[in-house]
């Protein structure tokens, strides 16, 4: 069965970093292009971060550019998104997408204190 499950997240202080798992099963992640997503109360879902099928693309909008690393673990078919100096603005609720699958992790809250 296709799932996304991830974990970490949490609180951070102003300035410091986090990393985020999305586990998945059904497909390999190896194969196939992931994104991450954040969204906030009131505003729409936008994408932070893309990793490509093959592995040697990565994506980013220009503000993230810099703070955030997309990589992926064939061994344990996890995708990761690092965030490094973050600040309260990255506050949001953070999720995993599989576009070939339409299918979304459960999101994990990121809040950063200042």
């Amino acid at each position: 069965q296709l799932q996304l499950v991830q974990s970490g997240g949490g609180l951070v202080q102003f300035g410091g970093s986090l990393t985020l798992s999305c586990a998945a099963s059904g497909f390999s992640v190896t194969t196939y292009p992931m994104i991450w997503y954040r969204q906030t109360p009131g505003k729409e879902r936008e994408w932070v971060a893309f990793i490509s099928g093959s592995g040697d693309r990565t994506n980013f909008p220009g503000s993230m550019k810099g703070r955030l690393t997309i990589s992926r673990d064939g061994a344990n078919n996890t995708v990761y998104l690092q965030m490094a100096s973050l600040n309260p603005e990255d506050t949001a609720v953070y999720y995993c997408y599989t576009p070939p699958f339409s299918r979304w992790g459960q999101g994990t809250q990121v809040t950063v204190s200042s």
